[in-house]
């Protein structure tokens, strides 16, 4: 499965951020038909926000994929520790580049995996997960190991797709993205992530914009 992966990522890597962004018209009649016209920059926007505009303390960012949501915002961040992380090293390629362009030098890159991640327990004041757990193959790993580099106290900031909120949107995840290797099931409900994260976290937001859901949640 990781192979697939890293397959899927490096076939998608010139287009990614068409997608994501709706920068042309074929990605604007995408998501118009298959995600209800969620418009993905408007759901980063508001995560971001979350992130204090004097934050100095220390934030994991992963995946980051090709930070084409985060790169403006950390620009905005020179007195924060931002440590991006990403599987996929033709993501991480295309982050340093952006992050080398913009002379952001307050960032570290690594290659590895949100289930075995390289760092110590109650390391970071922020973790930071966009559009990634309806990516990871090992989604109680994921959670498990994001908690745990999660200071007491520290925020929880995702977005990421999850299932049972539109027909046309889960088919086309069972059909064709799962299957390419994009995204990897099982899936959350809004349900289940929400009993999950209300064991182990204050949630200080919670939305859900047709099917992807996006919070801030406190760790106890």
């Amino acid at each position: 499965m990781s192979d697939k992966i890293k397959s899927s990522y490096k076939t998608s890597k010139n287009i990614y951020d068409d997608i994501i962004t709706h920068n042309t018209w074929w990605s604007r009649l995408y998501n118009k038909v298959f995600w209800n016209d969620v418009n993905d920059n408007d759901i980063a926007r508001s995560l971001l926000m979350h992130i204090p505009s004097a934050f100095s303390g220390k934030l994991l960012d992963v995946p980051v994929g090709t930070a084409v949501f985060t790169c403006q915002k950390y620009q905005s961040l020179p007195k924060a520790d931002i440590t991006c992380l990403d599987y996929s090293e033709d993501m991480l390629a295309q982050a340093r580049t952006r992050f080398k362009a913009n002379d952001i030098q307050n960032i570290k890159t690594i290659q590895g995996d949100v289930g075995d991640l390289p760092f110590e327990d109650n390391a970071f004041d922020i973790v930071l997960s966009m559009n990634g757990f309806h990516v990871f193959p090992d989604k109680k790993r994921a959670f498990q190991e994001t908690r745990r580099v999660l200071k007491s106290g520290g925020k929880f900031l995702a977005c990421f797709y999850i299932r049972d909120r539109s027909k046309i949107s889960d088919t086309l995840v069972k059909y064709i993205l799962a299957p390419k290797g994009w995204f990897t099931p099982p899936f959350e409900t809004s349900a289940s992530l929400k009993t999950y994260l209300n064991k182990h976290y204050e949630i200080e937001s919670y939305e859900v914009r047709g099917s992807i859901v996006l919070f801030s949640a406190i760790k106890r």
